[in-house]
């Protein structure tokens, strides 16, 4: 007989950059709700424009799916889904109650859209790992590629996220998502990384079915050279771990983990 669906977690993913990676949607709704409306999102269009910080899941109930859990290989238990995660305003306190209950490092991949605030700073130095968005140099590039609510803004980003790398003590990379609208800019953002100082930087291009085209390995690689220096993974140098989910389809869908 099949068990109770999981709500709130999905996965194992076999994730390029974190391997085994059990995910958590702190967010858990039906519809997308985040700070952007990225144009390559794997998840759809933006049906709820947001940057106010909310409890949308208790952390009793994710605490509940964990326990019901077999016994898996994970090497991350990883804060994504359908939105921000960092509009969770219990985010900090959902990691600290895994900690005690779960060996696995935990990470946050988010857009760095609201980094400027001191509790969503505070809430993301609990996590072992953060990914941090940067897809842009400029304004008039992060606009049509990431389409932020107009009160956010990129310089107010990188900032944000140069003033949390001095006082992060965990492992920071800074997620950059390549395509046709911002690979002239990579130079520029090489330029920033190296100001940042993150751990890792991770090149990506949409594999999975979106509105643009992914990159070749060629364009990548020239891309990479940008970054000389610099500790770099990419998606087509990277291999993914053989996982099986205990998750239906239907939910990994909705995460985009299904092309």
């Amino acid at each position: 007989m099949k068990g109770k669906p999981y709500r709130y977690i999905y996965g194992p993913v076999p994730s390029w950059r974190l391997g085994s990676s059990l995910g958590i949607d702190p967010l858990s709704q039906d519809r997308k709700i985040c700070t952007f409306d990225c144009v390559y999102c794997q998840i759809g269009n933006i049906e709820s424009f947001t940057d106010e910080r909310n409890e949308f899941v208790k952390i009793s109930d994710i605490v509940e799916e964990l326990d019901r859990l077999p016994l898996l290989k994970i090497d991350y238990i990883t804060f994504s889904g359908t939105g921000e995660p960092t509009l969770a305003k219990n985010l900090g306190q959902m990691i600290r109650a895994l900690k005690k209950i779960r060996n696995e490092k935990i990470a946050v991949l988010t857009n760095s859209s609201l980094m400027d605030r001191e509790d969503v700073q505070e809430d993301l130095s609990a996590a072992d790992f953060v990914a941090a968005k940067l897809d842009a140099a400029t304004e008039d590039v992060f606009e049509p590629v990431n389409k932020p609510m107009s009160t956010i803004k990129l310089d107010r980003i990188i900032e944000a996220i140069k003033k949390f790398r001095t006082r992060y003590p965990g492992k920071l990379a800074l997620q950059i998502m390549c395509i046709e609208e911002n690979r002239r800019q990579a130079e520029e953002i090489a330029a920033i990384a190296r100001e940042i100082k993150p751990d890792e930087v991770q090149l990506n291009t949409p594999l999975r079915p979106c509105r643009v085209r992914s990159l070749s390995r060629e364009e990548m690689d020239r891309i990479k050279g940008y970054f000389s220096g610099i500790n770099v993974i990419s998606v087509y140098e990277s291999e993914k771990k053989k996982v099986k989910p205990v998750s239906d389809e239907a939910t990994l869908r909705r995460r985009g983990k299904v092309g």
